[in-house]
């Protein structure tokens, strides 16, 4: 198990055993990496995950505090990031992804219209470098649902809209975890904007796979 995961398995236990309560602060940084017996850089980032599926609440100036979420809510919505390297349903939807994403790309390719540009412009013009990760996942989804919204079959985009909403959580961890993030999305919905904006179905498929193929990759090596 990585270090991280090991430390949000210990603030999972300290929530079950009762010892965190919704609304309780968290003990100081330095007290409770010494506690847990881990650097305080993995429980920073511990920390971060957490607070990314609001189950703590990082009180700038003040400290941070378990949500008032109920603690059986608390420990389910905590167990994702364990989950995820054991639960192979992940990367069955990526798969899923992979198979019909591309396909839409092609499409709206070929039934783009300037609305349809205009929004995934729009899109990618509110991420830069400096993009934290919540509005990079929050871009993320905008921007494959455009593109599903562009192949103008309401059939694919339902199932293109249900399949993304369910691996948030692996791109959340990604994100987390992989070295320049925000600018490797950046740089491929870029190009995967100027194949659809060129008309080119060919290229358009070809980016989306290799896309998707990148995130599945990822999380193959991550969860072995």
């Amino acid at each position: 198990m990585a270090v991280t995961d090991a430390a949000i398995t210990h603030i999972k236990e300290m929530i079950l055993n009762g010892e965190l309560s919704p609304g309780d602060r968290l003990p100081p940084e330095k007290e409770l990496s010494e506690k847990l017996g881990l650097s305080r850089s993995s429980l920073r980032e511990a920390v971060k995950a957490l607070e990314l599926i609001r189950v703590l609440d990082v009180r700038r100036g003040d400290g941070t505090y378990v949500t008032s979420l109920e603690p059986g809510l608390l420990a389910e919505a905590m167990g994702f990031v364990v989950d995820l390297h054991r639960d192979s349903s992940v990367l069955e939807l990526l798969e899923v992804r992979r198979i019909l994403e591309p396909s839409a790309a092609g499409l709206a390719a070929q039934r783009r219209d300037e609305e349809h540009l205009a929004a995934l412009e729009e899109s990618i013009s509110h991420v830069n470098a400096g993009t934290e990760l919540p509005e990079l996942i929050e871009h993320d989804l905008q921007f494959h649902s455009i593109i599903a919204q562009s192949a103008k079959n309401s059939y694919l985009e339902t199932l293109l809209d249900a399949l993304s909403s369910k691996t948030v959580r692996a791109r959340v961890w990604r994100g987390l975890t992989q070295d320049n993030a925000v600018q490797r999305t950046l740089d491929e919905h870029q190009a995967i904007l100027a194949a659809i904006r060129n008309a080119d179905a060919d290229l358009a498929r070809a980016l989306v796979t290799a896309h998707i193929s990148g995130v599945e990759t990822w999380l193959r090596r991550a969860t072995t």
